[in-house]
């Protein structure tokens, strides 16, 4: 049967052109790369404003706490880290500014590395209206810091009583959020408006790490972490021109103004 067998012949040819489409599909995928992991860091914007977010799940991620070489001598730039980390055959995979510090960028409260505490906890009160006290003094402040549990922040009172056996622990002050409630000093409105940056430990048990791209009031940046991120605890990290990020897929390697960085916090990975 001719127009039968015509028929059959016009099926296969169509089948035949169906597998070779198929086939080029399949070589153009396995030709292109394969895509690079995100890093952790993330543009978003929240509660109205623009902020750069890091999220980092302490129960995976390398995360950990830098100050000073094996010389002794304070990185102050995030590129001088990278590049000590990198000799160690790791890389860098974000970092930012861990706390206040002195003018030799030694850290102003307590600092703890690889387990061993390299600075006490301060536990100095400076009296006076809020406008007066500097912000690490702004009572409560508090520690973030890292045990074999995973991550927290406590205010420095809870962290005196707990004496947790951290790995790495900094100081910095004041909270932003204390177990669910804004600081008691913060003011709703207030004009105080300066790049901030912070760190908290939210409800899902991942890290996050904040930084506004501008101006913002405490109650509005704390309220951040709150509100929008879930975090019940959060601590002020530093602000203005001490607020810094590294973050090579955002093309972010911040400088300070003020001749460098005391501690940092950052994540580091095999290369």
């Amino acid at each position: 049967m001719p127009d039968a067998a015509s028929a059959l012949l016009a099926q296969g040819r169509r089948a035949g052109r169906a597998i070779a489409a198929l086939s080029g599909t399949a070589l153009v995928a396995l030709a292109m790369p394969a895509q690079a992991e995100a890093g952790p860091c993330e543009r978003q914007r929240l509660a109205g404003a623009d902020f750069v977010v890091c999220t980092v799940d302490p129960a995976r991620a390398d995360l950990r706490l830098f100050w000073q070489d094996d010389a002794g001598t304070a990185y102050r730039r995030f590129s001088a880290l990278a590049d000590d980390v990198a000799r160690g055959g790791q890389s860098l995979v974000f970092a930012m500014n861990a706390g206040m510090y002195a003018k030799d960028f030694s850290p102003i409260g307590l600092y703890v590395q690889a387990g061993r505490q390299l600075q006490p906890l301060n536990t100095r009160v400076v009296n006076g209206t809020p406008a007066q006290v500097p912000n690490f003094y702004k009572q409560p402040n508090g520690v973030f810091f890292l045990d074999d549990a995973g991550a927290g922040v406590l205010t420095s009172e809870a962290y005196a009583q707990r004496r947790p056996r951290a790995r790495f622990a900094t100081q910095s002050g004041p909270m932003l959020v204390i177990d669910g409630k804004l600081h008691p000093a913060f003011i709703e409105g207030s004009t105080d408006r300066t790049r901030r940056n912070g760190v908290g430990v939210c409800d899902d048990g991942q890290v996050r790490f904040v930084i506004s791209d501008a101006g913002i009031n405490f109650h509005d940046f704390a309220r951040v972490f709150r509100d929008e991120l879930r975090c019940p605890n959060a601590l002020f990290l530093d602000g203005g021109r001490g607020a810094g990020l590294y973050a090579p897929d955002l093309q972010r390697d911040d400088r300070s103004w003020h001749g460098g960085y005391g501690p940092m916090v950052g994540v580091v990975a095999a290369p």
